[in-house]
């Protein structure tokens, strides 16, 4: 292979890595008195969100309002995830304690 051929090669795989998808972020949200925290989510398709149960006796789930899905509950300091795939938004809540409200909002 000549080098112009390679310098061909190289340029195109360069523009392939910069077009591609951008890699997955994670996201947190904190349970902490009865509030998630944050209370909205700005994420992209594929990113995950993991919530933390960081309150000192009580246990929670995430129920999402649009799927009726839900996770287990989870107790302190335990965590629970959720890679979205779609872009959308995806409004929940605590399942045992339906005044806790959340919302991720999913771009493209």
């Amino acid at each position: 292979m000549n080098s112009m051929n390679l310098r061909t090669v190289l340029v195109s795989a360069w523009m392939a890595l910069l077009s591609g998808p951008l890699a997955a972020a994670e996201h947190e949200v904190v349970l902490l008195d009865y509030r998630f925290s944050p209370a909205e989510s700005k994420i992209r398709v594929g990113d995950r969100v993991t919530w933390i149960n960081q309150e000192k006796r009580v246990s929670h789930s995430v129920f999402f309002l649009g799927s009726g899905e839900e996770s287990e509950r989870f107790f302190p300091g335990e965590r629970w995830s959720r890679v979205f795939t779609l872009p959308g938004r995806y409004e929940y809540r605590c399942g045992p304690h339906p005044e806790m409200f959340g919302v991720v909002i999913v771009e493209e």
